[in-house]
């Protein structure tokens, strides 16, 4: 499976979407119809995004060449990287007690989330600091070691020296002597109760001080890929360009193709986590696995209009369910560059399909269509998860729109004019219906007349 994450004002008018009916039933971004420039919907949104990031580097000739700076090197302007470290930006860290000094990571002065708070993680500043000073001398030990071995065909017929097997002896005793007392049990006791969440579990006397030191390094590397990760997306939010670049929906991971106006405090992070039923959005998978417990929604709320096999599809007003459709909406406007309608969705009413297993019903994708159409439009935005695609849901939901205006005893067509995507599935639909009439017409002679 395809692994696929600026505040618009609610008052988007419904004329808007004339010219945005955007379809991703059957095409990615990449192919020939999407190469065609597209026009901003304002000014303040959709810049396309910069392609390298940190300070520029003088060629010979005096034209500038972007450089950029790796994980490993990104923090300060004593290693020539020109953006500030994200623990720098204004902010402080939400752990009660803490001064946001220090960074588990040890490499820097200063942090301002919870996963690089040493407090949180029941340390200091100070231990941090030493760790990673200890750290860069075991790297340095190994790199020596590595050199002074002539090649990697040496390297693989060493035996171990006598202190590597004295300390191997060492490591496998510690393990086994291994014991959890009621000291420890008393102390994690007392530290729950008296810290409750706002601190990690004490983890020490779980494990041996071994694995105990290896499990603090990753977790402060960790801690620095993150950090680096949210430097890089901040800088991007403060240009305006797209900052979601992935999103988490049950249990597919899809990376975004644009930007959408999701909440400020959510549209800075680079993953979000939605829930795939009720398609709320949250911060982090722990949040997620919460709410999943707690959350009683199965399917899309609304009335379910058809059903074959495990495939549903689910009417939704947008008017009583105002939440859900724009959620939804939220959700399209990450794989549709010409959405322009978030908020404004009490006059539309949305078609949801979606794929039934035990655990409930799956969203597929989905179109939207106005209550009252004076011009008889019977779609105005229609989408495939990228999940989904090219397995001919896409197609499905456009004859379900055209089913649904025979329904209606109307002449029905989606809103114009319509987008290249919307253009390129429309073609691809009505191409497959003409070829089954012509294949299944028993006259002798076909006749068009203008």
């Amino acid at each position: 499976m395809p692994k696929k994450k600026l505040q618009i004002s609610p008052d988007s008018s419904d004329t808007e979407m004339s010219s945005n009916v955007s379809s991703t039933s059957d095409d990615k971004p990449g192919t020939k119809a999407q190469r065609v420039t597209r026009q901003s919907i304002s000014e303040n949104r959709d810049q396309t995004p910069v392609k390298a990031k940190g300070r520029p580097r003088k060629k010979s000739g005096g034209s500038t060449e972007p450089t950029r700076c790796s994980p490993r090197h990104y923090g300060g302007s004593d290693i020539g990287c020109s953006s500030p470290h994200y623990a720098t930006m204004k902010g402080v860290c939400p752990t009660p007690g803490c001064d946001s000094q220090g960074h588990l990571s040890g490499k820097f002065d200063s942090h301002r989330t919870i996963s690089g708070c040493p407090i949180y993680h029941n340390t200091t500043a100070e231990e941090c600091k030493k760790r990673y000073t200890q750290k860069d001398y075991y790297s340095e030990s190994r790199k020596k070691i590595l050199a002074s071995v002539d090649n990697r065909h040496t390297l693989r017929k060493q035996s171990p020296t006598k202190e590597q097997k004295m300390r191997y002896k060492e490591i496998k005793a510690a393990r086994r002597l291994l014991g959890i007392t009621d000291e420890n049990r008393n102390a994690w006791g007392t530290h729950k109760e008296k810290y409750e969440k706002a601190r990690e579990p004490l983890l020490k006397g779980l494990t041996s001080d071994y694995d105990f030191k290896l499990f603090q390094q990753a977790q402060a590397e960790s801690c620095e890929n993150l950090d680096y990760e949210m430097t890089e997306n901040y800088q991007l939010a403060e240009q305006q360009e797209y900052r979601i670049k992935k999103i988490e929906i049950g249990r597919y991971e899809l990376g975004t193709w644009y930007s959408s106006p999701f909440p400020e405090e959510y549209a800075r992070l680079p993953k979000l986590f939605l829930c795939e039923f009720c398609l709320k959005y949250m911060k982090t998978s722990t949040i997620l696995r919460r709410h999943m417990a707690k959350c009683v929604w199965r399917h899309p709320p609304g009335d379910e209009i058809y059903r074959k096999n495990n495939i549903s599809v689910f009417e939704v007003d947008g008017k009583k369910n105002k939440v859900y459709c724009q959620n939804i909406c939220l959700l399209a406007k990450l794989f549709l560059d010409h959405k322009t309608l978030y908020f404004d969705v009490e006059p539309f009413l949305f078609y949801v399909m979606t794929e039934a297993d035990n655990e409930g019903c799956h969203i597929i994708g989905y179109f939207s269509k106005e209550k009252n159409s004076f011009l008889n439009y019977n779609v105005s935005c229609i989408l495939t998860l990228p999940q989904f695609m090219r397995q001919g849901f896409g197609k499905m939901l456009i004859d379900f729109s055209y089913l649904l205006s025979k329904v209606e005893e109307k002449i029905g067509s989606p809103e114009r004019p319509l987008s290249d995507l919307g253009l390129i599935s429309y073609r691809s639909y009505w191409k497959d219906v003409l070829l089954n009439y012509i294949t299944e017409y028993q006259e002798r002679e076909i006749c068009i007349k203008g």
